[in-house]
């Protein structure tokens, strides 16, 4: 399909996740080719400056099951990405609502709304016998539109960082210190991938109309848990040893800080734990190209900001 034919189409995208790592590389890509957006947001401001280009939806992933919000939000939608996740459980919520049940909601109020085409991001290594809630959701969301009439495309990324976002300026600040603290072994290994090359898939799959789909996309390193801190830590000017903190230390010190901190504390047991899941596919960076894009490598990426 031509650019062209695909910004004629009337239709509305409905873009959940518009203020998070992937949704902000996707929105100005969007906007730049002439869709018409209405962002799901729990806050605006989130949106910076585009926030006045697109239509707004008010509501989060927790209340995807009011019919009133389902109506606003897919109103005139023809396509749904669904980008909005959450990796720790909220005061209002947990995990398992916030991916799994919450994508199930939004995929049928869908149905009925008459959307064509649903787009989805899973997660690489998700099952329904994963070690962790996050992984588990993600796989039963993915069963899900299996099972849809839709035409449906799925993504299951490693990684995905951008130079600032708040996993990577969280081990930034960690670098200050004389040496960089590791929850567990630090052996789990990855294939991080940019979100600006993530959002650029996004948009080659959607210029390939209305087939359904499934997607691994991968960076073109393998990279362990200590040598994604390494990388981090070196593009930030500070080249520090490693210090592992064994796993049960970490449960009880983010439990504790979460009971005295809620919502506001930096980091959960939860978001440690995905870090003890290795996300590869023997795939490679296989279907990134096959959607036409070369992913960077990690510290190319980080050098450049």
């Amino acid at each position: 399909m031509s650019g062209d034919a695909w910004i004629e189409s009337p239709g509305v995208i409905l873009l959940t996740g518009a203020s998070g790592t992937v949704g902000r590389a996707l929105l100005p890509l969007l906007l730049a080719a002439g869709h018409d957006i209405r962002a799901l947001v729990r806050d605006p401001r989130g949106l910076g400056r585009h926030r006045v280009e697109v239509q707004i939806a008010l509501g989060d992933l927790a209340r995807l099951g009011d019919r009133h919000l389902q109506r606003q939000a897919l109103r005139g939608a023809d396509t749904v990405i669904h980008l909005a996740a959450a990796i720790r459980d909220e005061s209002h919520a947990r995990v398992e609502e916030l991916n799994g049940l919450a994508t199930v909601r939004l995929l049928r109020a869908a149905e009925r709304a008459g959307v064509e085409r649903f787009v989805f991001f899973s997660a690489l290594g998700a099952s329904e016998f994963q070690r962790t809630r996050f992984f588990r959701a993600k796989a039963l969301a993915e069963r899900a539109l299996a099972a849809s009439p839709l035409a449906t495309t799925i993504f299951a990324p490693s990684i995905v960082y951008d130079p600032g976002d708040r996993w990577v300026r969280l081990m930034k600040r960690l670098a200050l210190l004389p040496v960089l603290p590791i929850s567990g072994s630090g052996r789990s290994a990855y294939q991080p991938i940019w979100a600006a090359d993530v959002a650029r898939c996004v948009i080659s799959a959607l210029e390939r109309g209305q087939e359904s789909a499934r997607y691994e996309l991968a960076g073109p390193q393998v990279l362990t848990y200590d040598e994604i801190a390494r990388t981090v830590a070196r593009a930030a000017g500070r080249e520090r040893p490693l210090l592992h903190v064994p796993l049960g230390l970490v449960h009880l010190t983010l439990v504790c800080l979460r009971r005295v901190f809620g919502d506001a504390v930096f980091a959960t047991w939860e978001e440690a734990e995905l870090m003890e899941v290795p996300m590869t596919t023997p795939r490679g960076t296989a279907d990134a190209e096959r959607l036409g894009v070369t992913p960077l490598p990690l510290g190319e990426v980080l050098g450049r900001a």
